[in-house]
């Protein structure tokens, strides 16, 4: 009995030595280069909002629905990639691609300062869709639920390819079943448009002939 109580004392100080050495031997591969020690390690997370006002590249797409607020990012992502700071090969600007003419008409006449202008922007695209849902109101009446060349017709695959083509030709469109089309410098149809925005509830933009930026 006298034996084996002293056997496990005299196993404590081996074990205890192992401990030591398997700690000691972990300290010294440390390598210090990338130790954090003396560094100040507080960090502020920013807010999202506060990012993309401060980085107008920065492209955040969550889960958006099918609401206005999903239509017009997917329309962007389509535009832009959704950046506000480009100018395309043929003078288009901004996330939503306006060319100049579009912005006056919606009160917008300094492109310097729309281009630096995020909400800005945001209020063009809107009241630019506003304008063309008046003018598309009858033809949005007739036609949504209409299938033309393939396509399901509904008001935000409407107001998308007002947004490709001017709502001009997207009347055109429309009044000839589809027989008269419309393509952009990059071979983009009212086709295309008509079923890749497809489906969004559009309730949120109103009708307004005179609608402008504040």
């Amino acid at each position: 009995m006298k034996k084996r109580k002293l056997l496990r004392l005299s196993a404590i100080p081996i074990i205890g030595a192992t401990i030591l050495f398997s700690f000691s031997t972990e300290e010294a591969s440390i390598d210090y280069n990338y130790s954090t020690k003396g560094l100040d390690l507080f960090y502020t997370v920013p807010n999202l909002s506060d990012m993309v006002k401060g980085a107008s590249n920065l492209n955040v797409y969550p889960e958006l629905g099918k609401g206005y607020l999903g239509f017009k990012e997917a329309l962007a992502f389509k535009e832009s990639r959704g950046d506000y700071s480009i100018i395309n090969q043929f003078g288009y600007l901004g996330k939503y691609q306006f060319n100049k003419n579009t912005l006056k008409m919606v009160g917008v006449y300094d492109t310097n300062e729309f281009m630096n202008n995020p909400e800005l922007q945001e209020k063009a695209f809107l009241a630019y869709t506003s304008r063309n849902k008046w003018v598309l109101r009858r033809d949005i009446k007739r036609s949504v639920g209409k299938v033309i060349n393939g396509v399901k017709i509904t008001e935000s695959g409407i107001l998308a390819a007002a947004h490709l083509s001017g709502p001009g030709s997207v009347k055109k469109y429309l009044r000839s079943g589809g027989a008269t089309g419309f393509s952009d410098a990059f071979g983009t149809t009212i086709d295309y448009y008509m079923k890749k925005f497809g489906g969004y509830d559009m309730s949120f933009v109103k009708q307004d002939k005179m609608a402008k930026v504040n």
